[in-house]
């Protein structure tokens, strides 16, 4: 198995480790569950970069990435909206958008085709990184609400604001996947048909 498939399978396994962090309650596990995403989302971006660089690209790893990718958003989103931090609207449309395309690849597998992430799948798995990152901030900052020293010092809008930042940078990631989904399922819906048939 060469390194890049290694760093998408380091991502697989680091995905419970994050859900477990974020789910816990212990001092400052929102900061521990930041720290092992960010690793996570950097091997998103080695692995990638190394396959192109020494030429490694394989179709394990072509499939691998995106499903490691979904594994990790995922995760993220589901825990959010335990703790009520997202709509469930946002987690249903980013699950629908995933199974669509899952589902294309399995057919198209099924051909013995390997359907790549695009540059907007990318872009997509970008702004949702990007958006989760900013969220796990957003909860960490506003635990410090609970605290004696830093209720006193800042506003309660405040932490109500910085909150509220995450989510609308949540629902942009949202859009940006449903997007990214329709033109998936236009570019391969002769996948759909063959499956039909």
């Amino acid at each position: 198995m060469n390194i890049p498939n290694k760093l998408t399978l380091l991502r697989v396994c680091l995905t419970p480790v994050f859900l477990l962090l974020l789910t816990l309650s212990f001092p400052y596990h929102t900061l521990w569950a930041l720290a092992v995403f960010c690793l996570a989302a950097l091997t998103d971006l080695l692995d990638g970069h190394i396959a192109r660089k020494r030429n490694l690209v394989t179709n394990f790893g072509k499939f691998l990435d995106p499903l490691a990718d979904k594994a990790l958003t995922t995760a993220a989103l589901i825990a959010f909206l335990a703790m009520g931090r997202i709509d469930i609207w946002a987690v249903m449309l980013v699950l629908i958008r995933e199974f669509m395309v899952m589902s294309i690849r399995l057919i198209a597998a099924k051909n013995g085709v390997v359907v790549a992430a695009d540059i907007f799948g990318k872009a997509k798995t970008v702004a949702q990184f990007a958006s989760i990152i900013v969220m796990l901030c957003a909860i960490e900052f506003a635990s410090w609400q609970q605290t004696l020293l830093a209720g006193a010092a800042v506003p309660d809008a405040v932490y109500d604001t910085v909150l509220l930042v995450a989510q609308i940078l949540i629902w942009i990631s949202v859009v940006m996947t449903v997007l990214s989904g329709f033109r998936y399922v236009w570019l391969n819906r002769h996948f759909i048909a063959d499956g039909i048939q």
